[in-house]
């Protein structure tokens, strides 16, 4: 079936997508002049009185399996000719650039996990999903194999090489993986994939979220991150003789992380909810499976950081609120700080750090709340190296009204433990 609509996007600093659907027989124009948005109307650090911004389509396109005559294109943003330097797409694409110029190609996979709730987000989608562990229980899978299938299909027809589905440790939570690509590209699939896991399951009758905490006493969603560095001959930089079959420079990656992960905490963990997935207690399943200090292991899903083979390092601080593109440039940025200073992780730690974390004292706890991530955003040199000053400006300014609205909003908790105060 041909094309007859186009959804020309761009993804704001909020991680909203936002889209202007153009009819095909105008998407040269796209091409040529751009699809006009007026900045200020999305999470973007601009007024009313700014001129027209343009995003001018990618060479990409991922046709809707569930509506074949549209298909979605990821966009740069362009003003006045020149690039919109804290719009996401483009900050990721510059620090590209910056690892291509020291040789490097960054290339990652992410594990995205979400919850299917009911139409109105409110209860889970299945009532007979109620095992204190839930985790690959097969019939619960079975039970929503209509959706889990229908977008398995669509990533198999797009060519991303899906590899496996699985019931996740919270009671209606999923995971589905694909296979790694550069950086750019799992940025828009990922960006993608949010989009067709939502809609699919809008098909269905279901919600999907990909909120870090949307049930109080059940696993959070992660988004792992499984990272290594190429050279221009395709030759993997991350295994070598360190230990467990690793390289130097992946130890120096490592490093950059253990370094600045409350630095970049904010673009991690962007939302006040992700720190409820963070600092949570135990969950009914037995592990909340989500970090709160700032360490690596081996093999070791307790600790930030799992090295599970001698070719990448596993980054599992990330949820499922974090920008595609924003993460992105964080673990580029991260690593790229890592090279250059030949930053030393310290030892491997070698613990259940949910059972034994309170026997290492030195290890750094990570941010408690939203607030404290904008803080360390703010003063680290770091960030505003990497990711540029209009890039730190915006997002800082952006997420202080954040907190500011939250802070605005009383809960129930509020009134029924200070009525008598």
């Amino acid at each position: 079936m041909a094309i007859k609509y186009y959804l020309v996007s761009f993804t704001d600093l909020f991680g909203v997508v936002r889209s202007k659907l153009v009819p095909a027989a105008a998407i040269n124009d796209m091409y040529n002049e751009g699809a006009g948005f007026a900045g200020f109307a999305a999470h973007l650090d601009m007024t009313p009185a700014h001129p027209d911004m343009l995003a001018m389509p990618s060479n990409n396109s991922y046709p809707l399996s569930w509506n074949k005559e549209v298909a979605w294109i990821p966009s740069d943003l362009q003003m006045e000719g020149k690039d919109v330097e804290h719009s996401p797409r483009v900050v990721l694409k510059r620090l590209i650039q910056r690892a291509d110029e020291m040789g490097y190609t960054v290339m990652t996979g992410v594990e995205p996990e979400f919850f299917l709730l009911s139409e109105n987000g409110m209860e889970l989608s299945d009532e007979y999903d109620t095992r204190s562990k839930p985790c690959y229980d097969q019939q619960a899978l079975l039970r929503r194999y209509d959706v889990i299938a229908e977008i398995c299909d669509e990533m198999t027809h797009l060519g991303w090489e899906p590899y496996q589905n699985d019931h996740e440790d919270g009671n209606g939570q999923f995971e589905m993986n694909w296979s790694y690509s550069d950086a750019l590209t799992t940025a828009d699939r990922h960006t993608f994939f949010k989009i067709l896991a939502k809609s699919i399951a809008e098909k269905h009758g279901y919600r999907a979220t990909f909120m870090p905490k949307p049930k109080q006493n059940l696993t959070g969603n992660g988004c792992h991150i499984h990272l290594s560095i190429w050279d221009k001959q395709n030759n993997n930089l991350m295994t070598g003789q360190e230990e467990l079959g690793l390289s130097k420079l992946a130890y120096n990656v490592i490093g950059g992380f253990i370094k600045h992960a409350n630095n970049l905490a904010l673009i991690t963990n962007p939302v006040v909810n992700s720190y409820k997935r963070i600092n949570a207690p135990r969950t009914t399943s037995g592990a909340t499976w989500s970090p709160n200090t700032v360490t690596y292991g081996g093999n070791n899903r307790t600790h930030m950081i799992r090295i599970p083979g001698d070719n990448r390092i596993e980054i599992r601080l990330a949820d499922g609120a974090a920008n595609p593109y924003l993460l992105q440039a964080a673990v580029i940025a991260a690593a790229l700080s890592g090279i250059q200073t030949k930053a030393d992780p310290g030892k491997r730690i070698d613990l259940d750090m949910y059972a034994e974390g309170h026997k290492i004292k030195r290890a750094p706890r990570l941010p408690l709340n939203l607030l404290d991530a904008i803080r360390l955003f703010e003063k680290a040199k770091m960030t505003r190296e990497f990711f540029g000053e209009e890039l730190h400006t915006a997002l800082v300014k952006l997420k202080y009204e954040e907190w500011n609205e939250y802070m605005r909003h009383f809960s129930s908790w509020e009134h029924e433990n200070a009525i008598d105060v």
